[in-house]
């Protein structure tokens, strides 16, 4: 498994970020992080529209998830089988958006790794491709300013604010319940996950870059940044999909 991360995974990253660095003006080490993290989101952009536009649809079909719910709650079976039914339906599938970021996780790992543990401003020539130089000139601050392989209060803190943006964004409040309507112990769950999601963890976030370093923390506000730029895109896409189909239904 070791074997198999480091050859397809660390290795391929190492090597882009090395040529990001030979290429980019100066060999700033920060512009080649804000560039290779931007080129791997462009990569899997086509799996995260699949995820985003699930969770759109799972928000759709919460009223009727919850009046299902609620009629056959004390019939799990017939519960689970309306669920079902109305997901095929709806053309849902509740375990796509986890079986995609599952499929992510190992190259944000991977990003996350070369940037803590590449070893800058030092290259190691093992690792590279034949086809890719050593760079003449690794300059560790970015825009002249910022040591990447230093500690930034300034990057820690927008990596954690781009974190509870995102969080904001792409996870609204759980709806809540209505008058008569029990709340279960999954209810109280999703609303735990919700403030810990939107609330600790950019705190969490924000500590980690902090203490790493700034090369991690700019991957990270970079990262927020795109997937912030991708939910904007994806709603306005479905929401322009819904006005053309009414109008379509409408005509």
């Amino acid at each position: 498994m070791k074997e198999f991360f480091y050859t397809f995974i660390y290795t391929p990253l190492y090597n882009g970020l090395v040529f990001l660095i030979d290429v980019v003006p100066g060999g700033d080490v920060g512009i080649a992080v804000i560039l290779l993290t931007i080129a791997v989101k462009f990569a899997l952009f086509p799996l995260s529209v699949k995820a985003v536009r699930t969770q759109m649809l799972m928000k759709e079909i919460e009223e009727p998830l919850r009046k299902i719910q609620q009629e056959y709650k004390d019939d799990k079976q017939k519960q689970a089988e309306e669920i079902m039914k109305l997901y095929r339906e709806k053309g849902v599938n509740p375990f796509s958006s986890i079986l995609l970021i599952l499929l992510q996780l190992p190259v944000i790992f991977g990003l996350y790794w070369v940037f803590f543990r590449g070893g800058l401003p030092s290259v190691d020539a093992s690792l590279l491709y034949p086809l890719i130089p050593f760079p003449e000139t690794v300059n560790m601050r970015f825009l002249g300013l910022i040591d990447m392989a230093g500690k930034s209060a300034l990057l820690a803190f927008l990596a954690g604010f781009t974190q509870f943006l995102q969080a904001r964004y792409a996870m609204p409040a759980p709806p809540q319940k209505k008058e008569g309507e029990e709340r279960t112990f999954k209810d109280d769950l999703a609303h735990t996950m919700h403030l810990q999601m939107r609330y600790v963890l950019p705190i969490v976030v924000a500590f980690i870059a902090y203490t790493i370093s700034a090369a991690v923390a700019l991957y990270w506000t970079t990262s927020n940044l795109f997937t912030l730029a991708q939910e904007w895109y994806m709603r306005a896409r479905v929401k322009r999909e819904k006005e053309g189909e009414n109008a379509e239904n409408t005509a």
